[in-house]
């Protein structure tokens, strides 16, 4: 099973609560505005789900460890809850790449300063450079340096490492291995800046296959890891000897002993394999090499393990088994800090009958394993396996031996023991994170215990979400690699991905508006249907039948009531049928390829949507129609939804901002939209349960408004809008999916590239007060500053006071703009403008106001002509000090 894992924009065109104080970007442009109502973001627990390349321990501080994700962000790990904590989630819309980690350092000299080298990829996908992040608050903030290159979070060899290092004697040198031929790089200023070391001799020339014309396999993975030899510096002086490692067969391993000055190749490594790891025991002097004949890390077919003596330059192959026996290569490497001469190694690409786990107790002399038969195919395990936190981790296998079920990984090249603790011992795959915390039970003789040690680490990228309004599911999700889940509490994990058929990814799914307990979704596999069924809720689900030609899962789209079900698939064109899709019929008049889905009152209207073309089928899908529509998005990176509850109601969103690009709306099945002009670009649209007082149910969409990038949420139709995440919340790329709850009043789930599903919770929980006007009554005075302006634009600060001698439970402020401008986003307030009049009013948090006290709000704006201030405000009826 192959885990490439793309930005789902590129492939259409790709828990825990987070404690404590949420980690900030410290961005080199001004700061977005601040949230307009105050979220709760949380996960929707999975645990994991994707591929960890990297775990660091700090060596100069017990418990201090990070985790590094190749799609989803970096983590550290917090010891008194046995969690992980994200510090990534502040990356925003335009540096989505940067979520991809491609290397990690944590100082063992000064324990707060950890750094990460962000990148996704080295090819076109990614359209930015990578960058180097800096924190001396322990991912907390971030203070970023751009690099001249791209780097590669998710590309071939990024299970390689680390390519990042902080020399352990002075702290403030670093060095860092790029690929796309771009060399060794040192920074002398803690990360600040960087420059190319220009006399390193090799740049590495390994490529995983050269005539990939995308450049994502055939790009060079150029120079892979860097290892200090700390032996040779003193406190404050930089290390003399370092080590590195490099993309190339022939020439892996680099070494200077003048700190940097000089380099040369190491006599007498072997060729024809490239080096994953170097690790150096430095209490015995051995540099450990782990050997793979590919870059990983899901490839590699024979490998060897090397140990150099660093004192005499001798070479010792201590392989754990013959070469000729080996069908995977090694990878995951790492010494025991405590227990000088205890070497582990991993079998990294040894998918069946699984993956092997290797551990020497002199250096590397002799050999046992995680597991070894006794009879073929019977297996005796040296470790019992709990995954009862994450059950799901089993995949609903039941396979014959010597397979089972959970298996001990695949992918595994980060293995690293504890230096503080010869017991515990983590380890990556390429779906969670497992770990011990007895393991010199294996050298007694006894089992040990392999745990998911993963909670909070949440790595799934999200395709789809749905959220039914009523049975027992809150949400569905459609995800990359792992299919997806059936949540009926978002604070736990789910006993098991959608299984029957088990998707390898889930590319759509959709419910019967009246009757939730029929769902349906599609997905890739490759044998098996590529269309599923459920008639309870998503608690069980049988396979249906493919139509000739199918490929992919495409997009699916269930009937209002479920009768019957319109199918995109790839591969063919769009397909309809009624009852479980037992066979198919060729939709007629759309094109194949098309983005189908279902109005949610009449079980026999669906919609497409083709390059540009809205397509209406009132038939049940046998025959469709385009739509008279113009102006909408002449590309395919479009997503759009019918309202619950309102025949003909439908949103879309999507675009490219080199053509039409923003949020639609029509009211009349499709016959026209109007586009709405305050939504510069949007890319998901989802629906919730209207606010207290209103008709219409809340919509939200991941939106560019008002300048900024962000979750938005609206109660009146999209007349106005509300950011609801903040710069500390953004999450990368969120343009997949996004819905409402349609029993949670502002409960908005969204979808992620990486970070798995994010939901959100307002502290406003009805939803502005119920539509009512608040009169306090007293004194009051009004500042109203400008705080910033553009042509055509600016920003504005209101502060309301309390003068007079008692409280206030809620306020409405209202005042005329003299010069036409309007309001494009506000904040801390809700508000309505009609023409020149605005009123802005309280939200739940910020409603009650002592004598005394003032309240503030903020917004941006657009005008022309002037910005002459406003000279007049009334709080209700009655007139406020302008000071």
């Amino acid at each position: 099973m192959r885990r490439t894992r793309i930005l789902t924009a590129v492939l259409a065109l790709a828990a825990g609560l987070l404690a404590g104080t949420p980690p900030a970007l410290a961005a080199d442009s001004p700061k977005s505005a601040l949230a307009a109502d105050t979220y709760t973001w949380k996960n929707a627990r999975i645990d994991g789900g994707g591929f960890v390349p990297g775990i660091v321990f700090n060596r100069g501080e017990k418990n201090l460890a990070y985790a590094r994700t190749d799609i989803g962000g970096a983590y550290r790990w917090v010891e008194s809850s046995k969690t992980w904590t994200p510090l990534l989630d502040s990356v925003g819309w335009d540096d989505w790449g940067h979520t991809g980690v491609a290397s990690l350092a944590s100082d063992s000299v000064n324990p707060d300063r950890v750094y990460a080298a962000v990148g996704t990829y080295t090819n076109s996908w990614d359209p930015g450079n990578g960058a180097i992040l800096r924190s001396s608050d322990r991912g907390a903030s971030w203070q970023r340096t751009d690099l001249p290159f791209k780097l590669g979070g998710n590309m071939p060899g990024r299970g390689m490492g680390e390519r990042l290092a902080i020399d352990p004697n002075k702290n403030s040198v670093l060095y860092l291995g790029a690929p796309s031929g771009k060399g060794l790089w040192r920074s002398t200023d803690s990360g600040a800046t960087w420059s190319q070391v220009a006399n390193f001799p090799n740049v590495g020339n390994y490529v995983q296959d050269p005539s990939d014309t995308s450049g994502y396999a055939s790009d060079n993975q150029g120079i892979v890891w860097v290892t200090f030899d700390e032996r040779t510096g003193t406190s404050g002086n930089a290390t003399q000897t370092i080590y590195v490692g490099v993309a190339d067969k022939d020439n892996a391993v680099y070494r200077s002993t003048d700190g940097g000055a000089s380099w040369s190749r190491l006599a007498g490594q072997p060729t024809g394999y490239l080096a994953h790891k170097g690790v150096l025991d430095t209490a015995n002097g051995y540099l450990y090499i782990a050997y793979s004949d590919k870059g990983g890390p899901y490839d590699g077919g024979k490998g060897r393990l090397l140990r150099y003596a660093t004192s005499t330059g001798t070479w010792t192959d201590i392989s754990p088994v013959a070469e000729a026996d080996t069908y995977y290569g090694f990878s995951g490497l790492s010494v025991d800090r405590q227990d000088p001469g205890t070497v582990m190694a991993t079998a990294y690409s040894s998918w069946w009958p699984d993956t092997q786990i290797f551990r020497s107790t002199d250096s590397g002399a002799t050999w046992t394993k995680a597991w070894d038969y006794t009879s073929y195919p019977s297996r005796s395990n040296r470790y019992t396996m709990d995954v009862s936190s994450s059950p799901w981790l089993t995949w609903g296998a039941n396979p014959s031996p010597p397979e089972q079920s959970p298996k001990l990984g695949w992918m595994t090249e980060a293995l690293e023991i504890d230096p503080f603790d010869s017991d515990r011992m983590m380890y990556g795959t390429g779906a969670t994170v497992y770990g011990t915390e007895n393991l010199t039970n294996w050298d007694s003789g006894s089992q040990f215990t392999i745990k998911p040690m993963v909670q909070g680490l949440e790595e799934t990228a999200v395709i789809d979400l749905a959220a039914p309004p009523s049975g027992g599911a809150q949400l569905f999700s459609a995800l990359g690699d792992v299919g997806g889940f059936r949540h009926t509490d978002l604070t736990k994990v789910p006993a098991m991905m959608y299984t029957q058929p088990n998707f390898t990814t889930t590319t759509s799914l959709d419910f019967a508006e009246t009757n939730p307990n029929t769902v349906v979704r599609t997905g890739n596999l490759d044998s098996g249907p590529h269309i599923a069924f459920s008639t309870d809720n998503g608690a069980n689900w049988f396979g249906g039948t493919d139509p000739s030609g199918v490929s992919g899962g495409g997009t699916v789209a269930a009937a209002s009531d479920g009768s019957r079900f319109v199918w995109s698939p790839e591969g063919t064109g769009v397909q309809y049928a009624t009852g479980f899709g037992s066979s198919w019929a060729e939709s007629s008049g759309i094109p194949a390829g098309a983005i189908v889905e279902s109005d949610r009152v009449d079980a026999k209207t669906f919609y497409g949507f083709k390059s540009g073309k809205f397509y209406v089928s009132s038939d049940g899908g046998a025959t469709f129609t385009a739509s008279a529509a113009t102006g909408l998005p002449s590309g395919d990176s479009v997503r759009f939804k019918a309202l619950p509850g309102a025949k003909g109601d439908v949103w879309l969103a999507g675009g490219a901002t080199d053509s039409a690009y923003g949020l639609w709306h029509s009211t009349n099945g499709g016959t026209s939209f109007t586009k709405l002009s305050a939504v510069e670009q949007a890319d998901a649209i989802g629906f919730g349960k209207a606010a207290t007082g209103a008709s219409y149910q809340t919509l939200y969409t991941s939106a560019k408004i008002g300048g900024v990038r962000g979750i938005f949420r609206s109660t009146d139709q999209g007349s106005t809008w509300t950011r609801i995440n903040d710069d500390a919340h953004q999450w990368g790329w969120t343009g997949a999916s996004i819905t409402g709850d349609p029993r949670v009043y502002g409960r908005v789930y969204v979808s992620t590239n990486g970070r798995g599903v994010i939901y959100g919770d307002s502290s406003d929980a009805g939803g502005g007060g119920g539509g009512t006007d608040p009169t306090p009554t007293g004194a009051c005075a009004v500042t109203y500053k400008i705080t910033n302006q553009w042509s055509g634009g600016f920003q504005a600060d209101v502060r309301l006071s309390n003068t007079g001698s008692s409280a206030w439970s809620s306020w409405s402020l209202g005042w005329t703009f003299p010069g036409g401008q309007t309001i494009g986003q506000l904040w801390n307030a809700e508000y309505t403008q009609s023409g020149s009049a605005v009123t802005a009013k309280n939200i739940t948090w910020n409603a009650n106001v002592a004598a005394g006290s003032s309240v503030s709000f903020g917004f941006t704006g657009n005008w022309s002509g002037t910005n002459t201030k406003p000279t007049a405000f009334k709080l209700g009826g009655q007139s406020c000090t302008v000071l």
